[in-house]
């Protein structure tokens, strides 16, 4: 593997980094300052990051640069319209890819080593080289009223946290292809067995804040996912390019919104969107390819093909075929997901039975908690609330027979519980778990899903060793509050039952 001095160089137009006012840094030496703090952060030492700063657009290009490139890993370009039409911009980029190739390729492991930074829109990007066009882009602003907005904190507090996030989002993903440059594992080592491929559908506009989240949110977590460039958008290349990516998918997630999306030149005249649900919903029944599919609850649309198509999925089985149907808000859909590869990585994990129900068809959880971690709580009860489920907690107050007699019954009518272990002690946990082995008393001949124990801060020598041991239907709550933590439980509940 090459070895580099220089980890990142950043192409931009001069133009593009005027400040707006006089006392201020313009957007890319801010984004450069900004990164550079992030991607250190993540690689656990000084990221080298170089730029331009003092030559001009009308200079004659400069050796400096070009020498520079073979000890550079890689490459972001800010684009921009003044990026696109400038020759010595896209020299830079063409010089770039023309060293790349000569010092260890122009990808590793099929990640690309040039990063696309859409600063604002671009109507075309035919004068920039073939191994960029093909690049996935870091969209850096918003539409607001079919006007882009850049993301910068000087235009409000929304776009100064969406810019942070989506800088955030970059500079992981580049500490991730940095650390594979420099990392160098023979292949006779034992290797950790690989995660699952995951297509996760280009979607419309309203919905990719939500698929970028999602996909950082994998891709930190180890899996892979596609499509990891851009697509063609001659309509007869992009199914044979989404047929192809699809087959190295254990599974496919879309995201609906409320806007067609992009169509491809073609006959067919169908979005991006509904041109991946086909082609997935085709891989689902010739090879059995899990799918979710997530249509927020109330989405409708003016645009009668898009209504059309959400109609569709609610009310026509071939269109959501081999599908979950998610309803519910982004953190539900998530824990769908992670539900779903778990079961996939893991399906003799789950053994299961008839789903049992509350009343009203909602599954009714008895959150048992001290008084004091009540308010402590409220984020897991939310996202349970939000999943469907109806949630007890115990009763406090009363004479103490009342309360222990009001405190059985619950236990008895619940589908499943959940111990809040959190400012409680060893002496409180001891004396609830005593209390649950008294469930099958409690409950006659009704099935229990599940019995969980949520583990809550402060951390504890007795907690860390509950996850030390790996003890059974644990969740770890000790961080922030956390869907994936909760996959286990979500696919308990709705497969079925599991022994306690």
């Amino acid at each position: 593997m090459t070895s580099f001095t220089q980890d990142l160089f950043i192409s931009y137009a001069h133009i593009d980094n005027q400040p707006m006012t006089a006392d201020e840094k313009g957007w890319v030496s801010r984004f450069h300052s900004t990164l550079e703090a992030l991607l250190s952060m993540r690689l656990g030492k000084r990221a080298r990051i170089w730029r331009d700063d003092k030559l001009q657009g009308n200079d004659m290009f400069a050796d400096k640069i070009t020498d520079q490139f073979a000890q550079t890993a890689l490459l972001i370009s800010v684009l921009t319209p003044r990026y696109i039409n400038s020759h010595w911009c896209t020299k830079e980029v063409a010089e770039f890819c023309k060293t790349a190739q000569q010092y260890g390729g122009i990808s590793i492991d099929n990640k690309s080593r040039i990063f696309k930074v859409l600063k604002t829109p671009v109507d075309s990007q035919e004068t920039l080289p073939l191994e960029m066009k093909d690049a996935l882009g870091y969209d850096f602003f918003m539409m607001e009223d079919d006007a882009p907005v850049e993301l910068d904190a000087m235009y409000g507090k929304r776009y100064g946290e969406a810019y942070n996030l989506r800088l955030n989002k970059l500079a992981w993903h580049i500490s991730q292809l940095l650390e594979k440059i420099e990392t160098d594992v023979s292949d006779s080592l034992p290797q950790e067995k690989a995660k699952a491929t995951v297509y996760l559908a280009e979607c419309s506009y309203d919905q990719k804040e939500a698929r970028g989240l999602l996909e950082g949110e994998l891709q930190h977590h180890g899996y892979t996912v596609l499509p990891d460039r851009q697509l063609p958008r001659d309509e007869a290349d992009y199914v044979t390019a989404v047929q192809s990516l699809l087959e190295r998918c254990t599974l496919s997630i879309h995201l609906v919104g409320n806007i067609y999306g992009a169509v491809p030149d073609g006959p067919s005249e169908k979005s991006v969107v509904v041109l991946q649900n086909e082609l997935a919903a085709q891989r689902s029944k010739s090879n059995s390819l899990p799918r979710v599919i997530w249509l927020p609850d109330g989405t409708s649309s003016d645009k009668e093909s898009q209504q059309a198509f959400i109609t569709a999925l609610h009310q026509d089985d071939q269109v959501q075929f081999g599908a979950d149907l998610i309803t519910g808000d982004v953190e539900t859909l998530k824990a769908s997901v992670y539900a779903t590869l778990k079961k996939l990585e893991k399906p003799e994990a789950l053994q299961l039975a008839a789903p049992a129900q509350g009343d009203g068809g909602n599954k009714l959880i008895y959150l048992i908690c001290n008084e004091q971690d009540l308010k402590a709580t409220v984020p897991l009860r939310k996202f349970l609330r939000k999943a469907g489920f109806t949630i007890n907690t115990p009763i406090f107050e009363g004479a103490a027979g009342a309360v222990r007699e009001a405190n059985q019954k619950l236990m008895g009518e619940c589908d499943a519980v959940i111990l809040f272990y959190g400012s409680g002690d060893e002496s409180w946990k001891h004396t609830l778990d005593n209390e649950l082995k008294k469930l099958p008393g409690y409950r006659g001949d009704k099935p229990l899903l599940g019995r969980y124990t949520y583990l809550a801060q402060p951390t504890t020598a007795k907690k860390e060793d509950l996850i030390d041991m790996e003890e059974d239907n644990l969740i770890d709550g000790l961080g922030d509050f956390s869907h994936e933590a909760m996959a286990d439980f979500m696919q308990v509940m709705s497969a079925g039952s599991q022994p306690l």
